[in-house]
């Protein structure tokens, strides 16, 4: 079914599953909840507010279960990340992580990335945006659903400091292909780094579960990396 947002008719990139939660995972959000959740409307964050310290802010999209997000956050402390999530058993999945690690530079969000960007986020605040093994929508008639569209591409230019960095990943190649021709067309984007190598992940990217499925079905992984350039 085709998911379009009634007031500003735009096809969103995901549809939400109802699944049922598990009792960790209800408490994890029942109880952590307050440490790590972000609420937000229509006003910008006040992100040194929210992370309790200046540091290089990393926004990801669609985190699923989390454990890659959990693993870079404790890898890259000096970095603070956001990590948005449509989907409860993901989100519970994550909190117990952070809980668990007890990491102090992750925050998550729940809702549409897009909306969030668009009217949480100010221009030029975020250091990186990841967006690692967003759905392919591999059938043709369903591309205008992927979330790699020439609006998105500019909306996260903007959101973007001086310098700081785009970063995609897919494991199918003709999404690999969109992203690049798509990205081609932004002004205030430079490509800085193309691999498909599975050693040397930029970032010190964590392997993901998508990751792992799309190798085990032989698939290439691409890393695509772009700067913004003023």
């Amino acid at each position: 079914m085709l998911v379009i947002d009634q007031q500003r008719r735009t096809i969103r990139s995901f549809v939400k599953r109802h699944r049922r939660l598990s009792q960790a995972k209800s408490r994890a959000i029942e109880q952590l909840w307050s440490q790590y959740g972000v609420n937000w409307s229509t006003a910008n964050l006040d992100l040194p507010a929210i992370f309790g310290r200046h540091a290089p802010v990393v926004l990801e999209i669609g985190f699923g279960a989390g454990e890659s997000l959990a693993e870079m956050a404790q890898r890259r402390s000096y970095e603070d990340f956001i990590g948005v999530e449509v989907h409860g058993p993901g989100i519970g999945h994550l909190l117990g992580e952070l809980a668990q690690r007890d990491l102090t530079n992750v925050r998550v969000a729940r809702g549409d990335a897009v909306e969030l960007m668009r009217h949480c986020i100010a221009d030029r605040s975020l250091a990186r945006i990841q967006l690692f093994f967003p759905d392919p929508w591999p059938k043709k008639r369903h591309w205008k659903r992927r979330l790699v569209q020439t609006e998105w591409i500019a909306l996260a230019a903007k959101k973007l400091v001086r310098g700081g960095t785009l970063h995609l990943a897919t494991d199918w190649a003709d999404y690999a292909n969109h992203m690049l021709a798509t990205v081609a067309g932004e002004p205030l984007l430079e490509q800085t780094l193309s691999t498909s190598a599975a050693e040397g992940k930029p970032y010190g990217r964590p392997e993901t579960r998508f990751e792992r499925r799309g190798r085990r079905l032989g698939h290439t992984i691409w890393d695509l990396v772009f700067h913004r350039v003023e």
